[in-house]
């Protein structure tokens, strides 16, 4: 079996920057073969995009476990399909397993995600969080797959003092901590252990829990965010309710073929 494989980095317009992701477009249902790919890959995130019925579907693998939602590998995905799979369109609309039709639409700077807002309820895992970075949030809550821990300022996000254990030990998929941005509205770092990705560099679908709660915090609903992790990127943000449009440049790296 032979594939076609893209790597795109994602909320980012320079290579070597963003969240690098896999893509593939088959009709490829081996769930251990996906997982394999996946783990082969090593990046935090493979696509695979199937296609009947008329409709495209989607589904996440991060080197160690299928995940739920993910915006970066949808961002990638899309670059693909725009680029590579149907170049007369500006939407990009596939159905996932757990939330539903996610789409990607093109915009004069950038694509953008339209996913679903998370709800989010507060937690009271703060020892958990302070034994993970070494300092206490000022607030914390529960999203649908993540804690979101807030702190006062950049340099806290910076400064974190991280303990890996301790991170796979709190009672969710993974830790997102965020604090008021300098040169944009906020900012953020996200880390999933327990799938196989200790620090993501950029990451979509955390978006969906920290749009709501900033747009809420500093009363606008259009916003720039960063992810500050070692290659960084922006994402430009806009809370609409019950979605969110998370929007970001990408760029091509690699295409390339898999023989399995």
């Amino acid at each position: 079996m032979k594939l076609s494989i893209y790597y795109i980095d994602a909320f980012t317009n320079s290579l070597f920057s963003g969240n690098p992701a896999a893509v593939i477009f088959s009709n490829l249902d081996n769930s251990k073969v996906m997982q394999n790919i996946a783990a082969e890959n090593n990046l935090s995130e493979t696509a695979f995009i199937s296609y009947r019925d008329n409709k495209y579907f989607i589904r996440w693998f991060a080197p160690e476990c299928e995940i739920d939602l993910c915006g970066h590998a949808t961002l990638a995905s899309a670059h693909v399909f725009f680029n590579y799979i149907n170049t007369d369109t500006d939407i990009f609309e596939v159905h996932s397993k757990r939330n539903g039709v996610l789409k990607v639409f093109k915009n004069e700077d950038a694509l953008y995600l339209d996913f679903p807002t998370d709800q989010l309820f507060p937690s009271t895992q703060h020892n958990e969080v302070f034994n993970s970075v070494g300092i206490s949030p000022i607030d914390l809550y529960e999203g649908r797959d993540d804690l979101l821990a807030i702190f006062e300022n950049k340099s806290d996000i910076e400064n974190l003092n991280l303990n890996v254990e301790a991170i796979k030990n709190i009672d969710k998929r993974g830790l997102i901590v965020t604090a008021p941005g300098d040169d944009c509205d906020f900012v953020s770092r996200c880390f999933f252990p327990s799938t196989g990705v200790i620090e993501d560099p950029v990451t979509g679908s955390a978006h969906t829990s920290l749009i709501p709660y900033w747009s809420k915090k500093l009363n606008k609903n259009k916003l720039i965010a960063k992810q500050l992790s070692q290659r960084g990127g922006v994402l430009f943000c806009e809370h609409k309710n019950d979605r969110v449009h998370i929007g970001g440049n990408s760029v091509l790296y690699l295409k390339g073929e898999i023989f399995i």
